[in-house]
């Protein structure tokens, strides 16, 4: 079956051989990553339209940062915080229970599971908890002003399916992309 098919082997490789490279190099990249993901989570507020579709696409730089290396994925999951601070502070709320989370969270799970499932699932509830704890706990309202701010259960059942979605794309994507990056870094 399609879900249960072991994945990770490919990223277990890649990491240990990134661990060999100098801490320089590590760091370098880290950052880069995370100028990368600031750029993309900020670009929402600089280019009202277009910059919307380009803020979802902030979750690929820290996703392939964890994959590499979990220690330098906090470090640049850290670092686009502060840097949103200073470019764009109203994505600041979004970017750490959202994208950033998400991309994070997939990308350490490679590490932590081998099979596609766990690692879909892993997101899905990460992703679904930092939604719901925007929504619900802080009264954000990070899905608009369709979605009331007030617990209900369908609005809870729409995240989790739109979480277990968009997981699984972050998670085919990132397997793509990473195929073709570890050929340049690695």
């Amino acid at each position: 079956m399609f879900f249960l098919k072991p994945i990770s082997d490919e990223v277990r490789l890649s990491q240990i051989i990134f661990n060999k490279h100098k801490k320089t190099m590590k760091l370098i990249l880290g950052s880069i990553f995370a100028c990368i993901a600031a750029i993309l989570q900020a670009a929402g507020g600089f280019l009202p339209g277009i910059g919307y579709l380009l803020s979802p696409l902030a979750t690929a730089p820290i996703l392939l940062c964890s994959m590499f290396s979990i220690p330098f994925g906090v470090i640049s999951y850290f670092l686009t915080i502060m840097l949103l601070f200073i470019l764009q502070p109203t994505e600041l709320i979004v970017f750490p229970f959202t994208t950033g989370l998400l991309g994070l969270c997939i990308g350490a799970s490679f590490y932590f599971f081998r099979k596609r499932l766990s690692i879909i699932a892993t997101g899905t509830i990460l992703l679904m908890l930092g939604m719901m704890s925007l929504l619900f706990i802080l009264q954000f309202p990070v899905l608009g002003p369709v979605v009331s701010v007030s617990f209900s259960f369908l609005t809870t059942g729409s995240i989790f399916l739109f979480a277990f979605l968009y997981s699984w794309l972050w998670v085919e994507i990132a397997l793509i992309i990473f195929k073709r990056l570890k050929r340049i870094i690695i």
